[in-house]
C-alpha cells in the first residue's frame, strides 16, 4: 500500500523521529494524554499455562462498542513505554478498550517468574492472548505491537488458528522482521542505538539476577560489551538454542511465513527505519489480507506529526481497527 505521511521539516530525520518517540519530552506528553486510559486502568496477572504469569493492565471504555486491543511494547520497553501509551490512549479515547501486556521481565514482571526473558518464548504470550479473550470476551479483538512486540504479534497470529484464537485484525509499527540483520545493522552502522540497548538489557538482567541470585553471574554480564557478546554468552545458557545466529534465526520472519498468514494483518513501516527494515518484494503479491503500509519518514517507532508530539500511527491504528467492524 503506498501511503503518505509527511511530517513538519524539522521532525523528518529518522534519528530525530526515534529518539524523540521515547524521550521523557514524549513520555510525558504520552502520559498526559492517556490520562483518563490510565485511571481506568486495572492490572491482572495472567496464568499462562505451567506455572508462568505475564503482567498486564486493563483499560474498560464505558462508552466501548468497538472491541478490545491487545496491544505488545518492543524489547527492554514495557505497557508504560511513551509510544504505547499513546497509541493506547488514542484507541482508548476512540471507544475501544485496551489491555496493555508486558512480555516476561518487562516493567515491573521481573518477580513472576524465574527463567529469563527470550524472544522465542512465544508460546506463553500465546496463551496471554488466549487468557485475556477468555477474561474478557468481545466481539472484535485486535492485536498490536511495536518492534519485537510487533513481530510477536505475527508470530501469535501464525499460531491463531492452532490455538483458537479469535482475532479480527493484526496491526504492528516498525515490526522486527530479521533479528539477524537488525543486530548487524545496530552494531556496525548505529553506535549510538546499540549502546542504548546494550544498557537496556543490563539494567534488565541486573534486576534479575538481585531477585534470583543463582540464576547467573551479574560480574559476568557486567564485562561484556556488545550485543553480539552478550548473545554468545547468554543464548546456550538460558535458550534451547546452541548458538547466536540459530536464536536470531528462530524468531526471524519470512515473506512466506508473513504471506501465510489467515488473520486480516496491516503492517505500519517506514523506509528510514534505523533498527528495523521489511523483507524485500512486495508482499501484497503473495497475500490479499496483508496489507503493508511503507511511508518515507517515521523512523522506529515515531511517525511524530506534530510538534506536541502526537503520532500519525497512533490515527491509523484507530481507522485499520475500525474499518475491521463495518
Amino acid at each position: 500500500m503506498v501511503a503518505t505521511f509527511t511530517p513538519p521539516r524539522p521532525l523528518q530525520n529518522p534519528h530525530v523521529q526515534t529518539i524523540l518517540a521515547s524521550l521523557a519530552p514524549r513520555k510525558v506528553a504520552a502520559t498526559i494524554r492517556a490520562s483518563k486510559l490510565r485511571k481506568d486502568s486495572k492490572e491482572y496477572i495472567l496464568n499462562c499455562g505451567n506455572g508462568i504469569r505475564l503482567l498486564g493492565a486493563i483499560s474498560r471504555n464505558k462508552k466501548n462498542s468497538k472491541g478490545l486491543v491487545t496491544l505488545i511494547h518492543g524489547w527492554e520497553g514495557s505497557i508504560d513505554s511513551a509510544y504505547l501509551l499513546s497509541a493506547a490512549g488514542v484507541l482508548y479515547e476512540q471507544g475501544f478498550n485496551v489491555f496493555r501486556l508486558n512480555l516476561r521481565d518487562h516493567g515491573k514482571s521481573h518477580h513472576l517468574n524465574k527463567a529469563l526473558f527470550n524472544s522465542t518464548r512465544l508460546d506463553e504470550v500465546v496463551q496471554a492472548v488466549a487468557e485475556i479473550q477468555r477474561l474478557f470476551p468481545h466481539d472484535h479483538h485486535f492485536l498490536t505491537g511495536f518492534s519485537l512486540g510487533g513481530n510477536f504479534a505475527l508470530r501469535v497470529g501464525l499460531r491463531a488458528a492452532s490455538a483458537a484464537l479469535h482475532l479480527t485484525k493484526i496491526a504492528t509499527v516498525s515490526p522486527l522482521i530479521d533479528p539477524v540483520a537488525a543486530t548487524i545493522n545496530l552494531e556496525e552502522k548505529h553506535p549510538v542505538y546499540h549502546r542504548y540497548f546494550v544498557r537496556k538489557w543490563k539494567q534488565s538482567l541486573r534486576i534479575k539476577i538481585q531477585l534470583y541470585p543463582d540464576i547467573d553471574d551479574q560480574q559476568t554480564l557486567l564485562r561484556l560489551h556488545s550485543l553480539t557478546q552478550m548473545h554468545d554468552y547468554f543464548v546456550p545458557r538460558h535458550t534451547d538454542h546452541p548458538t547466536t545466529h540459530a536464536y536470531l534465526s528462530a524468531y526471524k520472519l519470512s515473506r512466506q511465513q508473513l504471506a501465510s498468514l489467515e488473520i486480516p494483518t496491516h503492517i505500519i513501516c517506514s523506509t528510514d527505519d534505523p533498527i528495523t527494515a521489511m523483507p524485500g518484494g512486495d508482499l501484497s503479491t503473495l497475500s490479499p489480507i496483508v496489507d503493508i503500509e511503507q511511508v518515507n519518514f517515521g523512523g522506529h517507532c515515531g511517525f511524530l506529526q506534530d510538534f506536541r508530539l502526537t503520532s500519525w500511527a497512533d490515527q491509523r491504528l484507530v481507522e485499520i481497527f475500525q474499518a475491521a467492524t463495518i
